[in-house]
């Protein structure tokens, strides 16, 4: 009977212990690979699933956990972190320089990550080493310095290219330390605040040249101003004389035609005056008189005698002149008049 019990009880332990190793719950977002026979079987999914015992093995391959490679039966799905240690690369103007990145990935692939390649997150970490070493190295200092983004560009196509045979999917990679030498770190400040210097030479110019632009343009201005005024000045002192010459002119002018008329007045009294014989014949005698003499009084003597009928003479050209005269002058008030 102990017997018995014994081996009851052993096989129940058995039993119970097959059960264990055949009965498998995975977690949401892991997968389990299962071998037969050392040869590949199935990918156990999440939920609970069996296997048969001592025949069906799972496989354990090299993946990340919380940051750390180590060897797991449970693959972890989620995309996860693989930091890539400090590394010193030679940039092209041959200055070395310190960098480091870190890489986030996911498995896509299940099968071929774990046999298409020995050992998945050491070759992606190499393979980054690498690449981000060739990629540096065809770049100057300062070039690196500035186009991080770049690199990460052209560094995540190569790595997702060459990862995707793996079952490998490279999310994003980061260039997270690029740190130069501490002499070109110095240089690099004294540049730096050479260029800060520079710059703010530069800002007290363009401030200076901008006053010196003002001034000259409110200096232009007011130039412009004054002699637009000067000009309009000039115009309105050209206008008040050109008003006044004409003014004067056309008064000349009214002047002229009074003159006209008082002659053409005068000239048609004298021959009215001229119609008449007796004043006619007078004239033409005293002319003819005043002729002689003037040639008498021309000779060079002490004394000169005057004819008593000279008087006569006389008061008939004085006769003729005040009937010239009176002609002239109603002439002349006439004109008056109509000014």
């Amino acid at each position: 009977m102990e017997f018995l019990s014994i081996f009851f009880i052993a096989v129940a332990v058995i039993v119970l212990f097959a059960i264990g190793r055949g009965v498998y719950v995975v977690r949401q977002q892991e997968c389990i690979i299962v071998e037969r026979l050392g040869r590949f079987h199935a990918i156990l999914s999440s939920g609970p699933q069996l296997i048969l015992p001592f025949v069906d093995q799972p496989r354990q391959m090299l993946w990340i956990r919380n940051g750390v490679i180590v060897p797991v039966e449970r693959i972890d799905l989620r995309e996860v972190v693989l930091d890539i240690p400090e590394q010193r690369v030679i940039t092209k103007d041959n200055v070395g320089i310190v960098v480091d990145a870190i890489i986030y990935t996911q498995i896509t692939d299940v099968r071929r990550a774990a046999y298409e390649i020995q050992s998945l997150p050491v070759a992606i970490g190499q393979l980054t080493q690498t690449t981000l070493r060739n990629l540096i190295g065809e770049l100057e200092l300062d070039h690196t310095l500035s186009s991080r983004d770049a690199i990460n560009t052209r560094l995540k196509a190569v790595l997702d290219e060459t990862a995707d045979k793996w079952g490998l999917k490279v999310n994003r990679v980061e260039l997270r330390n690029i740190i130069p030498p501490v002499e070109v770190q110095q240089a690099m400040e004294k540049q730096m605040q050479a260029e800060r210097e520079r710059r703010a030479q530069v800002l007290s110019a363009e401030g200076s040249k901008q006053s010196r632009i003002l001034e000259a343009e409110g200096e232009k201005q007011s130039r412009i101003e004054r002699s637009q005024g000067e000009q309009q000045e000039k115009i309105n002192q050209a206008l008040g004389d050109r008003d006044a010459l004409i003014a004067r002119a056309e008064g000349q002018a009214r002047g002229i035609e009074a003159v006209a008329h008082a002659q053409a007045t005068a000239i048609s009294s004298v021959r009215e005056a001229f119609n008449n014989p007796q004043i006619a014949a007078q004239y033409l005698v005293a002319m003819e008189y005043l002729k002689r003499f003037g040639e008498m009084t021309s000779k060079n003597t002490d004394k000169v005698f005057i004819p008593y009928e000279a008087s006569g003479v006389l008061s008939s050209l004085g006769g003729i002149s005040d009937l010239l005269k009176g002609g002239a002058g109603s002439a002349t008030h006439s004109s008056t008049s109509k000014l």
